[in-house]
């Protein structure tokens, strides 16, 4: 990203305080135009991820070239194959779902708030978080925006990446100052229109561009706006309400460590059929052709099957031989460090084996979860964040003061497994807990609802079971005991 100097900072500033005291005035708005056009390069860089992740990689591009007279031109008769292999999507996916495709476990020693938080964190919730992971993989960050509706609920929606050019603190690292959103509309003239917004931590601003400059949108009632409104009256949450997810320490996609590897694979691949495709045409070498030019030659080729030659004259054919065994070796060596330097797991069953243990299956995983545990650092204070925006809605709705931080989070990670050894280990190890066991049974996702349903079958085994007899005691009466 481009830095944000202590100069930009200071403009946007002056912006902001002109416009509070003198809200006839159009503030100049010439800084955030700039660092628009400072944020546009980052933008591509973060849509080149998201083009790999749909498959439209560079050698979708590719051109196939030829010389006449010294110019180059495009040649559209030749091959020209464009393979592309969507090694980025299943990277992606498969630290995606590894890392938040099972719903994250919340905890809190506060039972209110816990259940406030779970009766919160819905269906909605989990597949925003998945979206938030997928598309910083792909872009290096995501952002996230917390508000209150129309009806007085918080609620949350995600704000792509490329949308929002942040404004950090020079001097306390971290500490969002300001954030700029801009995006494209498309109008029923098939016009494009451009929308800017520029959040503060008390208010937004809401902009258009006309005639190359921008000026305020019209179209809100209120302008600047409040962050939320709790009836008439409008609050601001004292924070800017953007809440960045980052990749990992750099902030960017995770196309940029196998980029490279990926394009040489689409490029062997697609060379190796442009290679098939002309072997198609055998190459005809003549001596003391008889004919007039080569379009006679073919034509008469065709019809005769045969052709006409001078003295010593002959025709011999052509084909090129293709290393098939060189290329597949550079293909294996490029897939397998596709998989390294992307850090994803190759389930292929020659690598996996038919039943592998937990011990060499952790092994498999180790790479996914070094990315895993970098991109699970940075999602842990944002999610943090996220939850601060909550606790201060709950604050100011009476429904209690909670503390965000002593909000506990547990990713739930999806590895496969021996299950036949985790239920052998479970079985055996009858010094712990059944909790725990159940806890670790590879078919188990709910301990507390597996607990209530062991209960419940207890109970109607019970229910089935005949009732006990009683068994008459003898109480010995009268009769005098035999000596």
């Amino acid at each position: 990203m481009y830095p944000i100097t202590p100069t930009h900072t200071e403009e946007l500033l002056k912006i902001i305080e002109d416009s509070a005291e003198t809200s006839d005035t159009l503030p100049d708005t010439s800084a955030i135009l700039r660092m628009i056009d400072k944020h546009e390069y980052e933008r591509d860089k973060m849509l080149e991820g998201v083009a790999y992740y749909m498959n439209q990689a560079d050698i979708k591009k590719k051109l196939r070239y030829y010389y006449e007279g010294g110019i180059r031109k495009v040649d559209t008769d030749k091959p020209n194959n464009r393979i592309s292999h969507n090694w980025h999507k299943l990277l992606v996916q498969q630290k995606t779902q590894y890392l938040v495709g099972k719903p994250i476990t919340f905890n809190a020693e506060d039972e209110n708030f816990l259940k406030l938080v779970n009766d919160f964190v819905n269906e909605e919730f989990d597949d925003v978080l998945n979206q938030l992971l997928k598309n910083a993989s792909n872009k290096g960050r995501e952002w996230l925006h917390p508000f209150v509706d129309e009806e007085g609920k918080f609620d949350f929606i995600r704000i792509p990446a490329e949308e929002v050019c942040p404004v950090y603190d020079t001097t306390k690292k971290r500490n969002l100052l300001y954030a700029i959103r801009y995006y494209d509309i498309k109008t029923i003239d098939d016009e494009f229109i451009r929308k800017v917004e520029l959040y503060t931590d008390q208010q937004i601003f809401y902009y258009v561009m006309h005639d190359g400059e921008l000026v305020l949108d019209f179209e809100y009632k209120r302008n600047p706006e409040s962050h939320f409104y709790l009836g008439e009256t409008g609050y601001g949450w004292g924070r800017v309400p953007l809440i960045e997810f980052k990749n990992n320490d750099e902030g960017v996609s995770d196309l940029v460590f196998y980029k490279d590897l990926i394009d040489q694979y689409n490029n062997t691949i697609s060379n190796n059929a442009n290679t098939f495709d002309e072997m198609q045409d055998v190459i005809y070498e003549l001596k003391n052709f008889g004919g007039q030019d080569l379009g006679e030659f073919m034509t008469n080729l065709k019809h005769y099957k045969a052709v006409e030659v001078g003295e010593d004259g002959g025709l011999e054919l052509k084909t090129v031989d293709v290393p098939i065994d060189s290329a597949n070796t550079h293909l294996d060596r490029l897939e397998e460090n596709i998989y390294r330097f992307g850090q994803g797991v190759n389930n292929n069953p020659d690598k996996v084996g038919n039943s592998p243990t937990n011990v060499a299956i952790k092994n498999l995983y180790s790479l996914l979860d070094l990315k895993a545990n970098e991109a699970e650092r940075k999602f842990r204070p944002a999610l943090h964040a996220f939850f601060w925006f909550f606790t201060e809605y709950l604050k100011m709705t009476g429904q209690g003061e909670y503390d965000p931080t002593l909000l506990q989070m547990t990713f739930n990670r999806s590895r496969m497994t021996n299950e036949l050894e985790e239920v052998q280990m479970g079985s055996q190890s009858t010094d712990i807990s059944k909790e725990t066991r159940l806890a670790h049974h590879p078919w188990v996702d709910d301990v507390e609802a597996e607990q209530k349903r062991i209960k419940d079958e207890e109970l109607e085994y019970r229910k089935s079971m005949p009732p006990l007899r009683e068994i008459p005691t003898d109480t010995g009466g009268d009769e005098d005991e035999p000596e």
